[in-house]
This record gives structure tokens, C-alpha cells and sequence, in this order.
């Protein structure tokens, strides 16, 4: 019996065999593919920070773009007073749209970008965790570092727009994200160890399987913050630009790279972040395995069929999301 054969689902995990284990995409493989129909979500935004009492209910919001640009959307992030640091009403907000768009089928591609002119994230919010005590403060952390883990879960293609500052946790937000793009004037780092803590939510785990495990040592033990030309050449963002005047110079690129991506088979690209992300965590033969099951689940889609007629006909294709 083949590896992928033995392949059997028990209490949310993949049993590759008795010494592997794989955990899986919530849902991915289970029960026949079903097209990519929208669902009901949040509805579109301004494209500017509110003033006033209705602030605070908008600190994190969705825009979705139209016409061409359908498919794409964009989690705008918008705590204008505390440069979108990472409190509790941002932390709960961002939970809620993350979990939305987890089963939002509409979207094909998602950028996280922010709406606070040279800021991304800020991290934490260091006012609001004076206030906490010890298991106060943990339980916070241990929530967001639940919340990093919901975002790298989603099942479409994400990108973080690095326009300005992302640090300690803003890095972790980004470092979540499949693909990251910056201005060559932001400045990214993992600065907990100068305020005598370790990142918290993911950049640990994350940075070094980014950048390599030598180079993210060097930038956590120092507490280094690098800029947008330099995250490149360590492989941090995968696009850098020179900022332009109006200060979005990273989000244009993102929307750029999105644009690439919206056109090509959606079942595909999720289940393609599927086979790379969960066979990373482990050995290359398992890794094999979840590639096949991954790629089996595409030969009966109408995609594909379109993907080859289309290949044929010399024209391009026209995919459903079916």
C-alpha cells in the first residue's frame, strides 16, 4: 500500500505513519471539491481613517476591490492614535475578519496593508500591557499568537504591504503572510529582546524558516531592525520599491503581485499553498505524499478541464473557481 493509501484522518491530523504527523488544512481534504462560491462577509470600506466615536469600531476593516480587480480585497488596519499597535480592540477585530474570510470564496487573493501614513504595525500596545498582570499579559500573547496562526491558516494567497514601520509583533503580523513586498524605506525588526522579552507571536518560528536560521539568530539576539532593500536581499519581503510621494509605494507592488496571481486556477493556488506550507513541516517523502493528495484532488475539477481546452485552443483560460 502506497504512502498517500495510508494516509487516514484521526482528530484533525494526518497519519503518515505512526512516527509522522501532518497536520492538516482545516477542511482541505475533506468531502468532494465544491466551486468557490462568495459568501456573505464584511462589506466595503472608505479608504481613510475615521475620526471620532466610530473609530474604534473600524480599527481593523475589509475593502474589496471590483471590476478587474474582483477577487482581490484588502484588510485595511486603521488604529490611527496608537500607529496601529496591537491592543485588544485591534487584536479582537482582526480575529473576527480573519475568521470571515477563512470561508469567503470570493476572495482569491488578500493584502494586509495599513491606512496610518510610514506605518505598518507598530507591535505591541505597551501602555494597554502595563495595565495587565503576569497571567494576564501571557493569556493576551498566547491569543495572539493564536490569531498569527488563523491568518498563516487562510486558504487564499496573502500579502502584507510593508509601507512604513513593522516591529516586534507588526513583524509577526507580516511574517504570517505568504508574501511580503516594502518600501525601501520601511524598517522591519524583531525587537523584543530590548525590552527583555522574545517574539511572542510566531517571529521565532517564523524568521528563521524566512531568512534562514544563522541570520535570524543574528537579528533577534541583536534586536536589529533592517529597511526595505536590505529585508530583500535576506529574503524577508520578496519585492522592495522606492517609496513615492503619497507614501503607498509597497501597497502598489502588492497589488501588482495580486494582479499576477488573480487570474491563474484559485482551487490550484490554495491547494499549491496547501502542498508547500504543510509539506515544509515535514520529511521529504511525507511531504511527497501530501503533494499527491493535493494534486489528486485537482484532476476532477472543471478548472483543470478549461486549464487544458484552453491550452489547445491557443486562447486564455477562464477559471470558475469549480
Amino acid at each position: 500500500m502506497s504512502v498517500a493509501r495510508r494516509v487516514v484522518m484521526r482528530t484533525g491530523m494526518f497519519l503518515i505513519q505512526p512516527s509522522v504527523q501532518v497536520m492538516a488544512a482545516r477542511c482541505v481534504f475533506a468531502g468532494p471539491i465544491k466551486r468557490l462560491s462568495p459568501r456573505v462577509s464584511f462589506t466595503q470600506s472608505r479608504s481613510w481613517c475615521s475620526d471620532g466615536p466610530v473609530a474604534e469600531r473600524d480599527e481593523v476593516r475589509v475593502h474589496r476591490l471590483d471590476g478587474e480587480d474582483n477577487g482581490i480585497a484588502e484588510v485595511l488596519m486603521c488604529r490611527e492614535r496608537a500607529r496601529n499597535s496591537l491592543g485588544r480592540v485591534f487584536v479582537g477585530q482582526m480575529r473576527e475578519l480573519v475568521s470571515s474570510l477563512h470561508h469567503d470564496a470570493a476572495v482569491r487573493v488578500l493584502i494586509f496593508r495599513s491606512l496610518i501614513p510610514g506605518v505598518f504595525c507598530a507591535g505591541a500596545d505597551l501602555k494597554e500591557r502595563a495595565q495587565m498582570s503576569n497571567p494576564e499579559a501571557e493569556l493576551f500573547v498566547h491569543g495572539l499568537r493564536s490569531l498569527m496562526n488563523d491568518i498563516a491558516a487562510l486558504p487564499m494567497p496573502t500579502i502584507a504591504a510593508v509601507d512604513g514601520f513593522a516591529l516586534g509583533g507588526g513583524l509577526e503580523l507580516a511574517l504570517a503572510c505568504d508574501l511580503r513586498t516594502a518600501a525601501h524605506s520601511a524598517q522591519m525588526g524583531l525587537i523584543e529582546t530590548t525590552r527583555g522579552l522574545l517574539p511572542g507571536a510566531g517571529g521565532s518560528q517564523r524568521l528563521p524558516r524566512t531568512v534562514g536560521f544563522a541570520m535570524a539568530k543574528e537579528l533577534i539576539f541583536t534586536g536589529r531592525r533592517v529597511g526595505g532593500e536590505q529585508a530583500a536581499e535576506l529574503g524577508l519581503v520578496n519585492r522592495s520599491v522606492p517609496q513615492n510621494q503619497t507614501g503607498d509605494a509597497a501597497h502598489i507592488e502588492a497589488l501588482s503581485l495580486a494582479r499576477e496571481i488573480l487570474p491563474q486556477a484559485p482551487i490550484a493556488v490554495r491547494m499549491a499553498k496547501v502542498a508547500m506550507n504543510r509539506g515544509s513541516e515535514v520529511d521529504i517523502s511525507s511531504g511527497m505524499a501530501i503533494e499527491g493528495m493535493c494534486y489528486a484532488r485537482l484532476i476532477p475539477t472543471r478548472d483543470r478541464q478549461e486549464g487544458m481546452a484552453a491550452f489547445i485552443e491557443k486562447r486564455p483560460p477562464r477559471y470558475i473557481g469549480e
